[in-house]
């Protein structure tokens, strides 16, 4: 796959509402070590680097202007309208080693990823607090997603955890980021413990 070549968003296949992911009642399906992964406000390429004790490598797939058409795959996160345009999407690969943990994508407007992700290769989190500035994390979405390329990358099947949360600086929206997690995590994690019952959750 080309470098400039972005993949189409995984499809949904289950989504909570995002008033129980902010009042913090979404998730009762999962061992509390994967709430705190995906509900909670930390960095996880940090979470990664200290439950492998290896440094996270991040592989660019592609950063490019948004696409508009089928092609794209699943709608992005209703937050990106928070962000001005013209918007650019930046995929990657986050790896440990030779286990790949996780895929991401993110949202930006082309100023500010020109003016913050200038290594591009570095963690976003990284690039975000290399002057100490102050961030909030706000967890918009947790998601089950699925896509064949997901599948074949992390080699295990679907579907996978995912979710979206937007930076502020300043109050202001800076970036909308979705993750999806391999169930490679479960290793160090333990299981997620995925019930069949999701729709009241």
């Amino acid at each position: 796959m080309s470098v400039n070549q972005l993949l189409p968003s995984p499809e949904l296949i289950w989504q909570a509402s995002k008033v129980n992911v902010l009042e913090g009642k979404a998730g009762g399906v999962l061992s509390g070590a994967w709430r705190l992964m995906l509900l909670g406000d930390g960095s996880p390429t940090r979470h990664f680097q200290l439950l492998t004790g290896k440094p996270v490598e991040i592989e660019l797939i592609a950063m490019a202007p948004e696409p508009a058409g089928p092609g794209a795959g699943a709608p992005p996160p209703p937050e990106i309208v928070e962000l001005d345009g013209p918007l650019l999407r930046r995929q990657v690969w986050l790896r440990c080693g030779d286990t790949t943990l996780a895929w991401a994508e993110s949202w930006w407007n082309q100023s500010q990823a020109d003016a913050y992700l200038q290594q591009r290769e570095l963690p976003i989190w990284r690039s975000l607090t290399a002057k100490r500035a102050e961030l909030f994390r706000e967890v918009d979405g947790l998601a089950l997603v699925a896509a064949p390329w997901l599948e074949q990358r992390f080699g295990l099947a679907g579907p996978f955890w995912s979710r979206h949360y937007r930076f502020f600086r300043g109050g202001k929206e800076l970036t909308v980021i979705r993750e999806v997690f391999s169930p490679a995590l479960e290793h160090w994690l333990g299981p997620a413990k995925l019930c069949h019952d999701l729709q009241t959750q």
